[in-house]
């Protein structure tokens, strides 16, 4: 336990006052620590707070993308955010900092997604079925029946013993944690812990001390409210010992009320599992030892009484785990992928940004933004498609004529006719009889045009071309595909012939010439103008 501090000492003091007076100060305070764990783990700080935990937790969604839990709080902003709102957050070190006003923030791991103990019982019964603890059952409970009745075996014996249930403790604290798979092998019979099983015999035998102790101050009664209290109070002190290694928290009355507290109801639902969990292990021991000789049946009724002990310390885990934000600390799945910490790529911050300043409304600020991104990066496609969009859902005609070039360029990249013509329409009311002033641009744009049958937005975009651009090596393919535009598209065969004779004159050394004069026989015929097949005869 740690220490208490001298205004600590002062709050537990008023708390034992309360409670004095009204036993149901406890569902109306909420009493404890911030937090009973500490990032190590357990440091039973009692203080008060105001909020009521009683009954079941309060799952909070992120404030931006309803129906994703939270993994962080704002305590100044009153904000909730997702993995999303967060990426350059680093969950490993529960360290974020809010995206509104900078400040820190509360790490709030798996609290606002675990699913509820009860409904994943059939994940607790195959639990202890998982290779290792497996093992652990099989090493612990059929190892001493080989061995010989002798000082040698009955030491081995009690070695496994306390391995096994070094184990079983050690489940407590490796689910709490977040990890839905059980402790590796090597858990049981390395490390330390071992002092386990010894410490959790001083805390029977100080909870013993009390009965006893109540017994002789008040009599019967009060030592069968004391035999009440212990009973109750058994589950949350196995789950302190696990997680503190304390036999000071472990029977401290007021931890261990702190922590049923803030469970609230489901507490007493899992108590009632336990009970008909350990009902259900005596009755399957008694049917072993009843119904098998006794070389089989006791073995057997040693891996019964383990593996429904694993069940029953993994539900044990799994409550603290699902009523982390209440018991004040933070843990998540750690069967999830990892994550490489926070994003180095500033990217994703700015995806993060102007998709809650979009959901806020904030578009000035969001358009800000964009243009930073794209002095930075000028052709980021990404960018430039938030700001067609942006800039198409506000009517912002203006804006989209500032960043024209780069916008249509975008646009022609990705074969999106339908931008490029509102792009076009929309620039035509910013400035009327808008040309665009970029050759190969044009004609890449009139291509996109084209292929999706918008062939008088073709011959807009490339009218006069010869004019307006007398030099440019673009000039056969602008007027091959006028000349398609007009035949294929608008039935317009004279115009097409001319703009197919005009090139066979004027560009003579272009590669494209050569094509021209299928597309004036093809004109001729009045079929419709198509590219000159490739031949891979002989001699060709």
């Amino acid at each position: 336990m740690a220490r208490l501090t001298k205004s600590t000492r002062k709050q537990s003091t008023m708390l034992v006052i309360c409670l004095a007076q009204d036993w149901r100060a406890l569902s109306t305070v909420s009493v404890a620590a911030p937090s009973l764990w500490s990032a190590n783990r357990l440091s039973a700080i009692m203080v008060l707070t105001k909020r009521s935990t009683i009954g079941a937790p309060v799952k909070n969604d992120c404030h931006y993308h309803p129906g994703t839990p939270a993994k962080w709080h704002c305590g100044d902003c009153l904000m909730h955010y997702c993995n999303n709102c967060m990426p350059d957050a680093d969950a490993r070190r529960q360290q974020g900092f809010c995206p509104r006003c900078s400040d820190a923030m509360r790490y709030l791991g798996a609290a606002t997604e675990v699913v509820p103990f009860w409904n994943r019982l059939p994940a607790f019964f195959r639990y202890p079925f998982h290779t290792d603890p497996l093992m652990v059952v099989a090493i612990c409970t059929l190892v001493p029946m080989l061995l010989s009745a002798n000082l040698v075996g009955l030491i081995v014996s009690l070695i496994l013993l306390l391995a096994l249930f070094k184990y079983t403790y050690a489940v407590i604290r490796h689910t709490a944690d977040g990890h839905m798979k059980p402790p590796p092998l090597a858990t049981a019979f390395t490390g330390d812990g071992f002092g386990i099983v010894v410490l959790q015999l001083v805390v029977f035998f100080l909870m013993g001390g009390l009965i006893f102790s109540a017994a002789l101050v008040g009599g019967p009664f009060l030592a069968m409210l004391a035999v009440a209290f212990v009973v109750l109070a058994v589950p949350a002190s196995i789950m302190v010992l696990a997680m503190e290694h304390s036999v000071g928290a472990a029977v401290n009355p007021f931890n261990l009320m702190v922590l049923i507290s803030r469970i609230g109801w489901p507490y007493f639902l899992l108590y009632g599992y336990i009970i008909l969990l350990t009902l259900a292990s005596a009755a399957a021991q008694e049917f072993a030892l009843n119904h098998f000789a006794p070389g089989l049946a006791n073995p057997l009724a040693g891996f019964l009484n383990s593996t429904f002990t694993l069940i029953l310390f993994h539900m044990l885990g799994y409550l603290l785990f699902q009523y982390q934000e209440e018991l004040g600390f933070a843990s998540d799945h750690q069967e999830a992928p990892p994550t490489d910490g926070p994003a180095r790529d500033r990217s994703r911050r700015v995806d993060a940004d102007i998709d809650m300043n979009l959901k806020d409304g904030n578009y000035d600020r969001v358009m800000t933004m964009l243009k930073e991104c794209l002095k930075r990066d000028p052709n980021d496609a990404l960018r430039l498609s938030q700001l067609y969009r942006l800039t198409s859902a506000r009517n912002d005609a203006v804006e989209q004529h500032r960043h024209r070039f780069r916008l249509l360029a975008w646009a022609a990249a990705r074969n999106e006719g339908s931008v490029i013509l509102h792009l076009l329409q929309s620039f035509g009311r910013i400035e009327p009889g808008f040309r665009l002033d970029d050759p190969e641009l044009a004609v890449a744009c009139a291509g996109v045009l084209y292929r999706q049958g918008e062939y008088k937005a073709v011959v807009r975009l490339l009218q006069d071309f010869h004019k307006r651009f007398p030099a440019s090596e673009d000039l056969a393919p602008a007027y091959l595909l006028m000349a398609q535009a007009l035949a294929n598209g608008l039935d317009q065969w004279d115009k097409a012939i001319a703009f197919l004779t005009y090139v066979q004159k004027k560009c003579g050394g272009h590669p494209l010439h050569g094509q021209v004069a299928a597309y004036l026989a093809q004109a001729g015929r009045r079929e419709p103008l198509k590219e000159p097949r490739a031949s891979f005869a002989p001699g060709d």
